[in-house]
Formats: structure tokens, sequence, C-alpha cells
């Protein structure tokens, strides 16, 4: 019996500053609705989906960056959702900054959460990949401290879901092949990703024009290569003077994009996707049992940086 999963991906248009979670959570909502009205099973919603994306300021005061963390999930403003799934029976995937208490120790992650159709969190996933930096840069237009605000997770794991095997990453992680391979490895066949991501790349600004195609490049490959879905979702627009990308997408195990949102807004894209169609590709040309050669594979995890010869001698690229 084929296993069926109609998943909306939700994107999100700008918040700003100002906005507040209940304000945020509304947009979350009726975009849920409208998943539901199309007989959507899961929705997925951006990173960082219940502020503005704050890791493009500089800020000292860190009660003030503490005001765009949770310290629950869900929370007083965020239970209307988890209440609303739960009525409509649909699930989702949230991402937001988290704040927790560990063996006494304040900790910050970016986070995501994997919620069935009952309301339950079934998945939590903290990104591994923070990209930007962790000082002050004042030559950027503007900052990118995920660095600063946020300490990495440590893993990417699977659960069984909707019928099918889930995981979860967040924007940066799409572009390092090890996030697809390594969910890929416990037979994953949907990876749910949410991004906020600049059309501007300040430290490479050749790369602008090329930041939607690479956006697509790197999700379409990871499917393909792994025989899974990718779900990528956006906040995207102009939010807080910064422009943002959108093309929140659905891929196929094929690579293929199969839905695609045509905005910069509120806006939800959505597939039929039938998990079984990823056997095609994980019992044939990624049948890992049959052609992985892992024994060759030692330098990927036994160095971070890149080290090259140059003049006989071994020259360490920082």
């Amino acid at each position: 019996m084929a296993r069926f999963v109609t998943v909306a991906a939700g994107q999100l248009g700008p918040i700003a500053r100002t906005a507040t979670r209940t304000e945020v959570v509304a947009r979350l909502m009726a975009l849920m609705r409208e998943a539901n009205g199309c007989g959507c099973d899961l929705i997925v919603y951006p990173e960082l989906a219940l502020t503005t994306f704050f890791p493009r300021w500089y800020f000292e005061d860190q009660a003030e960056i503490d005001s765009f963390f949770e310290r629950e999930m869900p929370a007083a403003e965020t239970q209307a959702l988890f209440d609303l799934a739960r009525e409509l029976g649909i699930g989702f995937c949230l991402g937001y900054a988290e704040l927790t208490v560990e063996a006494g120790i304040v900790r910050r992650y970016n986070t995501s959460i994997l919620v069935d159709q009952s309301g339950t969190i079934t998945l939590k996933y903290r990104k591994v990949h923070l990209p930007g930096h962790a000082e002050h840069e004042p030559w950027r237009k503007f900052q990118h401290l995920e660095k600063r605000y946020f300490e990495p997770g440590s893993g990417f794991d699977v659960a069984s879901a909707f019928g099918g095997v889930m995981g979860m990453a967040i924007c940066n992680d799409r572009r390092w092949s090890e996030t697809y391979r390594v969910m890929g490895l416990q037979g994953v066949e949907m990876v749910m990703i949410g991004y906020n991501t600049p059309v501007h790349n300040p430290p490479a600004p050749e790369h602008d024009d090329l930041s939607l195609f690479h956006n697509h490049l790197v999700m379409q490959a990871g499917a393909y290569q792994n025989g899974t879905f990718v779900v990528g979702v956006a906040k995207a627009g102009l939010e807080e003077g910064v422009d943002h990308i959108g093309g929140s997408c659905i891929i196929g195990p094929s690579g293929e994009i199969i839905a695609r949102c045509a905005t910069k807004g509120d806006e939800i894209a959505l597939a039929r996707c039938d998990l079984d169609l990823c056997n095609s590709y994980k019992r044939t040309t990624f049948n890992f049992d049959v052609h992985r050669q892992p024994q060759t594979y030692g330098l990927i995890v036994e160095r971070k940086g890149v080290t090259t010869m140059a003049d006989g001698a071994a020259v360490k690229r920082e």
C-alpha cells in the first residue's frame, strides 16, 4: 500500500521587529487552515518563524537578545497553534530560537520541532552548521551573528512519523552534504528545512545573483543523492531593510522541484508525496549497502579544514 503524505511549504513574508508573537502565530494559523483546506497532513514553517531574523543586529544587552528566545514550547503565545493542529488533525514543523537550562547551564539554540497530528512534539533538532560570525563587524551592511547568539546542536536524528522516516535541518545545514547523508544512512524519506537567507552576502557579494540558484541546487542534490523528499521553506522578502530570497519548494527523490511558491509573501505550496518513490533511488543508484565505500571516506571526519600540498609540504588553509 502506497504511503502518501500531503505536505505544504508554509512560506512567510517579512516579520517586523515590532511584531508580537501573537500576531505572528495568527499568520501561521492562517497558513495552517489554508493547508488543511487543501487536504494537507503536514505544514512546514521557516527557520526562526516566530520573530524577525534578529542575528542581523549586534546587541550588547543579553536581556534584549533573550527576548527573541522561547523558554518553553508551547508557551502562552504558541499554544493556539498546537491547539489548532490538534483540532484540524494536521502536523507541523516549526523553527524558533530556544533558551533552555541544561545541568544548570543556560543554552541557546536555533531549533526546529516536528509536531504530529495530535499536537505532540515527536522530534527536536538544533542547528549544527551555524553561519556568520561571532564579533561585531560594522563594515557589513547588516550583521549575521548566529555564532554569537547560538551554540551548535549535536546531530541529525530522524523519527517515524506521518507513515515514514522524517528528519529536519535548518538553513545553512542545507549547504553541507553531510547533513543529508547522516539522515540518509538512517533511511530518511522527508527532510524539512526552514531558512532565512539574505540575497546579499557581505563577504562575497559576487554570489548575490546566485543566491536562489544555490538554494535550490543544494537541496535538489541532497534529495537525489539520498533518495528523499526535501521541503525547503523561506522567510522571504524585505525584512527590516534586508532582502531575503523566497523559492520555497518541495523536491522529490528524483531531485526535481515538484511544487514551489511564486511570491515572497505568506503563501503555501503543496504536493502529495508518495514516500515509496524513495525506494526507486534507495534500492538502485543509491543503494548504500551495495555501492558505498566508507573505508575510503575517513578524511571527511578526521579533518575539519583543507590541507593542500605546496612545494612538497602540507599547507593548511584557514
